[in-house]
Parts: C-alpha cells; structure tokens; sequence
C-alpha cells in the first residue's frame, strides 16, 4: 500500500470527525485554541489507536464488529446530538457550550463518545490491514494526524460559522451529529 493510498483513506476516516469538529465549534462564540487542540488530539488519538486494536483483533472480531459497529455509531452519535439539541432550546442564551452544557462536545466524557463515534470505521479499516497483512505503523500515523488537523480545522471552520447564525448553530450541531449517525446505519444496511 503506497502513501496516496494511506492518505485517501486517513481523509474518508476523518470526514466523520470533521463533520462533528465543525458542528461542535458552531457551540462555541470565539475560538478556544485549547478546547479545538483538545477535540484533534482525541479525534487523531482515537483514529490512530482503533486501527491498532482491529488490526491486533484480526479475524476472530470481525464478524461481530461488522455486524454492530453502524449501530454503535449511530446510537452514540443519535444520544449526543439529541442532548445537544435539546439544551439548544433549554439553554438560550447561555453563552459558550461550556457555560453549562452537560452535553457540551468539549467536555471530556462527551468528547470521548464522539471520539469512539467516529472512528469506530477505523477499526474494521485495522481489521482489513490485519487481513492484507499490511503493516499498522504508517497507516495509524497518517490517520492519527489526518484526523487532529482536520478537527482542528473543523473547530476553526464551525467557530466563524456561528456569528451567522448564533443560537440556532447548537441545534444544527445537534442536527448534523444525528444525521451523521443515520448516514452510518443506512449506509451499512444498503440504502447507499
């Protein structure tokens, strides 16, 4: 497997994890550099360390993950985005996510849901590696770093999205996170 190979699919791996980077800056009304370095070390971390378990799994997990894993994402990501988008109406006008927000997507129980959420992909991609004898060292360090910049730049992007909108960009955050989840379970049962 060349570099371009590696790199194609670090970004369809990361896609996910942008998507919710860009939907969780949008909770936020300026940038926090620290909650954005935070969201790309546990979306890169997540998505460097999930290959290395399917790959070490081999085989003898991937019947059972392949069966479960669009389930497990959707339902995570269905729950977070609910919260979410409850606590847009229950909240208004309370500011940045982290004025209160139990399901604030910087906040590190919830940021470690998302984290699982969205790279639960990167552990049957560790699975097929195992299966194609492919070594896991390149692969994981191109995703793992993939991932954190295109999270941070998703924070970033979702951030100078919200002075357009302001209060309605935590329920499209919501939104975006189910719709994320939905796409995973239909596309896992053939709708796509």
């Amino acid at each position: 497997m060349n570099i371009f190979e590696v790199l194609f699919i670090a970004l369809g791996l990361a896609m996910d994890a942008f998507a919710v980077a860009v939907a969780s800056g949008a909770t936020m009304k300026r940038l926090h550099l620290p909650d954005a370095l935070k969201m790309g070390l546990f979306f890169g971390g997540f998505q460097a360390v999930m290959p290395v378990i399917g790959w070490l799994a081999g085989l003898g997990l991937k019947d059972y993950i392949a069966g479960l894993d669009h389930w497990i994402a959707f339902g995570l990501l269905a729950i977070v985005g609910g919260k979410m988008l409850y606590e847009s109406f229950e909240l208004k006008g309370a500011g940045d996510c982290g004025a209160g927000a139990k399901a604030c997507p910087f906040n590190t129980g919830t940021l470690t849901v998302l984290a699982i959420a969205t790279s639960i992909d990167a552990l049957a991609v560790g699975l097929t590696f195992s299966v194609l004898k492919i070594s896991i060292v390149t692969p994981v360090l191109v995703i793992g770093l993939v991932t954190f910049v295109m999270s941070v730049a998703g924070v970033k992007l979702g951030t100078a999205g919200r002075h357009f909108f302001e209060n309605k960009m935590e329920a499209a955050g919501g939104v975006i996170l189910i719709l994320i989840g939905l796409k995973i379970l239909l596309g896992h049962l053939g709708f796509f």
